[in-house]
């Protein structure tokens, strides 16, 4: 086993350590060892997808961090293509949600994601996917 450093802020920490003791864990590095291949185990499903995907990338960003929205909208025209819809909305007095749904090659569709997980005040980016649905006629 490797030894490592982390700093973390408190919240998320003491939100962390709630959740290992409501999950029962004893150990804190088993957690986030669990956690940290789960992390690895979702990047490389979203890695193995292949071709014509419709989904839904949920983001939440502090909407008062400066150039935030702005680097959203840009990245969002970056990829018009590939955006079928946008919604926003107001979580708190800090933090704002915005859903996209996205339809196209799955490529595109990841790189858009990645380009929004990069973005500093962005907090969360969750891609949800499935085929484009064009298997589903039966006819």
């Amino acid at each position: 086993m490797m030894r490592i450093s982390m700093s973390l802020p408190k919240k998320l920490l003491n939100e962390f350590d709630e959740v290992l003791k409501d999950r029962g864990y004893q150990s804190r590095s088993k957690g986030i060892r669990d956690a940290l291949k789960d992390y690895i185990v979702r990047y490389q499903w979203m890695n193995e997808m292949e071709g014509e995907r419709i989904g839904i990338i949920a983001v939440i960003y502090d909407h008062h961090y400066t150039g935030v929205m702005e680097d959203l909208a840009d990245i969002q025209h970056e990829y018009r293509d590939y955006i079928n819809a946008v919604m926003h909305v107001h979580m708190t007095d800090k933090y704002c949600l915005e859903v996209v749904v996205v339809k196209g090659d799955v490529g595109y569709i990841r790189n858009l994601t990645e380009k929004m997980m990069r973005l500093k005040g962005v907090e969360h980016v969750r891609l949800t996917s499935t085929s484009s649905g064009q298997h589903l006629d039966h006819d």
